[in-house]
């Protein structure tokens, strides 16, 4: 594991000391750790656990990630945000089980002030989109809700948090209806070199089945050039920290390749 992680810190480095200029480096990586930045980007986000509950199951969700910021007028955004994952999953639901498709989606809009000088905001509707193509992995509930974000950048640091909270109000009537809020503290540092060092926490509470999840994702970034195309990866463990009876898992990592398109 320590020369694993000797290795990416290796590869990261390397990636930053391409040709790229720095000062461009430095504010990419600054709206990369802003969610409602006015920057066009399309991340991929893969979260992979391992020796999930009692038959030791495994689970890869590919988070498809796109960020569209729409200018209203001279004073405001709206940053448009969806979530669309594709889980496969293995010995999670019963020994020698699998089940792989799209799980439902969520997507946000936060109507955002362009000039806040002292704490960027943003609020707005999150949307449940019952899009999963597995029964394992659906509500089958289309739900809505408010969503907020929050967050003060100064000295390379980014201190902030992202809340959630979504009741289904149509759906298929044979299944529990849903009443769930997520909260994303988050906190980076990032050099003017573009790298970065952060973590956020992954809470989910479940108000009718009244269980709680919890995750804590340590990361490290880089920003770079592939050719024309910027692009930030970003790496590192993960760790689930709650979770429902029988569901805890031992590990996991995370690793992300966001596509960037600044005007």
């Amino acid at each position: 594991m320590r020369r694993t992680f000797a290795l990416t810190v290796l590869f990261l480095s390397t990636l930053c000391s391409l040709s790229f200029a720095q000062d461009d480096a430095a504010e990419l990586a600054k709206k990369l750790a802003n969610p409602i930045a006015s920057l066009v980007s399309v991340p991929f986000q893969n979260n992979t656990d391992y020796g999930i509950g009692e038959m030791r199951g495994t689970r890869n969700t590919m988070n498809f990630q796109p960020v569209l910021p729409i200018s209203l007028n001279k004073d405001w955004n709206v940053i448009t945000r969806i979530v669309a994952p594709y889980v496969t999953q293995y010995n999670v639901t019963g020994f020698g089980e699998k089940q792989s498709g799209l799980s439902d989606a969520v997507m946000s809009a936060f109507f955002s002030p362009k000039n806040s000088e002292k704490l960027t905001w943003g609020v707005g509707p999150a949307f449940l989109l019952p899009i999963a193509t597995n029964d394992y992995l659906a509500t089958k509930k289309f739900g809505v809700g408010p969503t907020a974000v929050a967050l003060k950048q100064a000295n390379g640091w980014t201190l902030g948090a992202l809340v959630n909270q979504l009741w289904s109000v149509a759906g298929n009537e044979d299944r529990p209806d849903v009443s769930q809020m997520f909260v994303q503290p988050f906190l980076v540092y990032n050099w003017k070199s573009g790298a970065g060092l952060g973590a956020n926490m992954e809470f989910t509470q479940n108000w009718k089945a009244s269980t709680t999840t919890l995750w804590l994702n340590p990361t490290i970034s880089a920003v770079t050039a592939l050719g024309k195309q910027k692009t930030q990866f970003v790496i590192g463990p993960r760790f689930n920290l709650a979770a429902p009876d029988g569901g805890k898992a031992d590990w996991g990592w995370r690793a992300v390749v966001i596509f960037l398109f600044p005007k």
